[in-house]
């Protein structure tokens, strides 16, 4: 059988495509009426071909991703028995969120991964505290785990708007833990997901992710050159740098957004003269989650962790339907582990996450996202680099903008939540239902600098139809 099915048919050529295009809308404009633009300044063209295409560096290697359960520690048995749960029914690595020391011996008890070929398992930790002492003694007893710490004092520093204790003994700590720490254990972790449930748009989300990583790299090399060292590439600060994503509802953009940012991450560890690979872990966005027709929120989440997966993620984390305004339950957390279930053994994601590579349109988004994301790299850097950006509010007010913009948007019906500002069913009660506050918490204390808030985009209108139940 010829290969070449459609041999007998001449090519067209992109110029001809446009011309017959042009042709059938009768005289009106192809630009004005077929070619739009994101929020990114990203013009999206109803077409793209091969004469116009130019492939991206990217390239995603076939494997499996990480399906991890979250869960918080309240009590070290309570949590230790929902770990092994969870490995039981699909899950293959843990993440652990605590606000205070605990013990770990208690926590990681007989602790092993359910999945075949896993040397050991991976563990990650949401740790909303920062203590040198237990740091170093929980180090001591993670020796047969991959572990994730994700110290982010960055991060922190932008969330609360003061550092733990102060800029100078938290990197202090930091590197104290970091030269402690085996080459299994990778300590510190860039947390973009606070920019995109902000309201940060995609570029913006690369640029800030970059360039909060860069600080990383760039004081470390300045101030300890022994920890950013490539002489033994396992052991270098770059590989211990864990990036944290969000992935929204535009799905082929989230795909190019996170594959962007691969690309440029290896660009500025080779300015480093650093080898390594940044390991993604990637949780569905909070913004566009919704309180009333809360089921919606589990299609949300089903495209939003197939970006996720096609994009390259490493490891997903996805969040249960009712996570805004239900305390964690065992059918939420199954519902949302199957979800991730369903995609990597019944669609066959796990086969079948290179199929982005080389699609004309998400190669052409991958190259415009990073594009527009170095240069707003680069004028950052250029302006003193992204600690100091934070402490002028330069990226604050940026976001806030990016916000406003998004949400008048949502406001006029143009950004759509279906059954919040389109097709909404009044008849949904909810208020019977809060078993957590799910609207921004406001609290006045004293901060160096304007925190970054997260804020869903229907917060509005739901406390309006809370007030009228």
């Amino acid at each position: 059988m010829n290969d070449f099915l459609f041999s007998e048919f001449n090519p067209v050529s992109a110029k001809q495509w446009k011309q017959k295009i042009q042709f059938d809308l009768n005289g009106v404009d192809y630009n004005d009426s077929l070619v739009w633009e994101s929020n990114e300044g990203i013009k999206v063209k109803p077409f793209y071909h091969k004469d116009e295409f130019e492939q991206t560096s990217f390239k995603n290697k076939k494997k499996n991703f990480s399906i991890c359960q979250s869960i918080f520690i309240s009590d070290e048995k309570t949590a230790n028995r929902l770990a092994k749960d969870a490995l039981q029914r699909g899950a293959t690595s843990i993440q652990f969120e605590a606000n205070e020391p605990f013990k770990g011996k208690e926590l990681l008890k007989e602790l092993v991964t359910q999945s075949e070929g896993e040397e050991s398992l991976t563990i990650h930790f949401k740790l909303n505290f920062l203590s040198q002492t237990f740091f170093e003694e929980f180090l001591n007893i993670t020796h047969e785990f991959t572990v994730y710490l994700n110290t982010d004092i960055l991060g922190n520093f932008a969330k609360t708007g003061n550092w733990f204790y102060n800029q100078k003994e938290d990197y202090r700590i930091l590197e104290k833990i970091i030269k402690k720490a085996n080459d299994k254990t990778a300590i510190v972790s860039v947390d973009t997901r606070l920019y995109q449930n902000a309201g940060a748009n995609i570029v913006q989300q690369v640029a800030y992710a970059l360039a909060h990583g860069n600080e990383y790299l760039n004081y470390f090399d300045s101030n300890s050159s022994n920890l950013l060292t490539s002489e033994t590439e396992h052991l270098t600060l770059s590989n211990k740098i864990n990036f944290h994503f969000s992935v929204g509802s535009n799905y082929f953009f989230e795909i190019a957004k996170l594959r962007a940012f691969r690309i440029l991450w290896q660009l500025l560890l080779e300015e480093y003269k650093l080898k390594s690979k940044a390991h993604l872990f990637v949780q569905p966005s909070l913004r566009n989650k919704t309180l009333y027709d809360y089921n919606v929120n589990m299609l949300r989440t089903t495209t939003e962790c197939m970006s996720a997966i096609l994009g390259g993620a490493d490891t997903i984390s996805n969040s249960s339907y009712d996570a805004l305004y239900h305390k964690k339950n065992e059918f939420g957390e199954r519902i949302a582990r199957n979800q991730l279930l369903i995609l990597q053994e019944e669609s066959y994601f796990t086969e079948a996450n290179t199929i982005a590579d080389g699609s004309y349109y998400i190669e052409t988004l991958t190259k415009q996202i990073a594009h527009k994301a170095l240069e707003l790299f680069k004028d950052i850097e250029n302006k003193g680099g992204f600690l100091k950006q934070l402490q002028a509010g330069t990226i604050q007010r940026k976001i806030e903008e990016s916000t406003l913009k998004e949400q008048k948007q949502f406001d006029c019906k143009e950004e759509i939540l279906l059954g919040t500002n389109k097709h909404p069913n009044l008849n949904d009660k909810m208020k019977e239902e809060l078993e957590l506050y799910p609207f921004v918490k406001r609290k006045t204390r004293k901060t160096l600098i304007k925190p970054i808030i997260p804020k869903r985009l229907a917060e509005v209108v739901e406390q309006e139809r809370l007030k009228e139940e």
